[in-house]
């Protein structure tokens, strides 16, 4: 495998609607130090990836209006690798516009498509996954995916299942997909737990250029051929101004529902690194460090009585005193301060539209 012909590309045009106030539509979640640690979840997200995927090789798909804030966070990113989607397609017209242009230039290429907030604790097995992957698709026509070995019967993930029968002859750790299936309740997710060979679908795909654009070609013949008839103008200064054009008469479809569900030859490797798709503040406080009362506490001078099972995330205030609460998230940010019950959590959206 040719490191040379490996490309990252990062999905990052989400609004994170779920942690208000932390996260607007004006500067979404993947763009915030959510963790504490000084990096964002964007740069966090490229870092991961030094060593499988050049500097030059990576790219970001985002909206038009956080263009600045991707050249800000991630420096080395040259101009015409950041990809501004004038409206929100969701992820089949966003994979295909980067598959596209990628294909202009190199037609070895090899991809690895990611979501940019996401966390991974676990660095080393998370990169030494991603290169089993990459070798594995970088000759052959397979769309593989990424499965998360479920730790609890949790039911905000979508779920993979995998024929665990006879592994890829090609690569021990690979298997067939047999089915995918949507978010399901609670019962549902209890009995996919109980058998081993249900994964939950991270949303990582990795596959090589030709097979996406093919396959695409295939099954979505209509979005494809927005972008191949682009094909003369990608890298030239006509590029944007017919994305604009044309990229609006996409349809708004997953890729899930675009390709994986629709192709024969889908793969899953089966994984597990410590992964959180971070959606909800109750997944912030699963992930991170908790004190003796089980507390997650982000920000620089919190102080905590008589409180338990709380995530506070108060950065920009100076001070922050909490007496008597039990599993509530303070979270502050901009002159708003939110205080919710955290098994309340799937109200914010409706608090953030007031």
């Amino acid at each position: 495998m040719n490191i040379k012909n490996n490309h990252l590309v990062i999905m990052a045009g989400g609004v994170g609607s779920r942690f208000w106030p932390m996260s607007t539509p004006d500067y979404p979640k993947q763009f915030i130090d959510v963790l504490g640690c000084g990096r964002t979840l964007i740069q966090l997200t490229a870092d991961r990836f030094q060593g499988i995927c050049p500097p030059e090789n990576i790219w970001v798909v985002t909206s038009e209006k956080y263009a600045d804030t991707v050249k800000e966070q991630l420096p080395d990113i040259a101009d015409d690798h950041i990809l501004r989607e004038p409206c929100r397609r969701n992820t089949a017209p966003c994979i295909a516009y980067v598959s596209w242009k990628i294909k202009a230039r190199n037609p070895k290429a090899n991809m690895v498509v990611t979501p940019s907030d996401h966390i991974v604790m676990n660095i080393a097995e998370f990169q030494r996954v991603i290169n089993s992957a990459m070798k594995f698709t970088a000759d052959s026509d397979a769309i593989l995916t990424l499965g998360m070995k479920p730790t609890r019967p949790e039911t905000g993930y979508g779920y993979i299942e995998a024929d665990l029968s006879v592994p890829s002859t090609a690569n021990k750790e690979v298997f067939r997909v047999y089915s995918f299936k949507e978010k399901p309740d609670l019962e549902t997710a209890r009995r996919y737990i109980q058998k081993n060979n249900f994964f939950w679908n991270a949303g990582i795909f990795v596959w090589n250029v030709n097979t996406v654009v093919n396959a695409l070609r295939v099954y979505q013949p209509a979005i494809s051929k927005v972008f191949e008839r682009l094909l003369p103008y990608y890298y030239t200064d006509k590029e944007q101004e017919l994305i604009n054009q044309n990229f609006p008469l996409c349809e708004n479809i997953s890729v899930d529902y675009a390709i994986m569900e629709k192709a024969d030859e889908i793969f899953v490797l089966p994984a597990s690194f410590g992964w959180s798709d971070l959606g909800t503040w109750g997944s912030l406080h699963e992930n991170l460090p908790k004190d003796a009362h089980n507390n997650t506490q982000i920000g620089e001078n919190i102080k905590l009585y008589e409180t338990r099972n709380c995530v506070i995330h108060t950065t920009q205030e100076k001070r922050v005193v909490v007496q008597g609460l039990d599993g509530y998230i303070v979270a502050e940010k901009n002159d708003t301060l939110l205080i919710c019950r955290l098994s309340e959590e799937q109200r914010i959206k409706e608090f953030s539209a007031e």
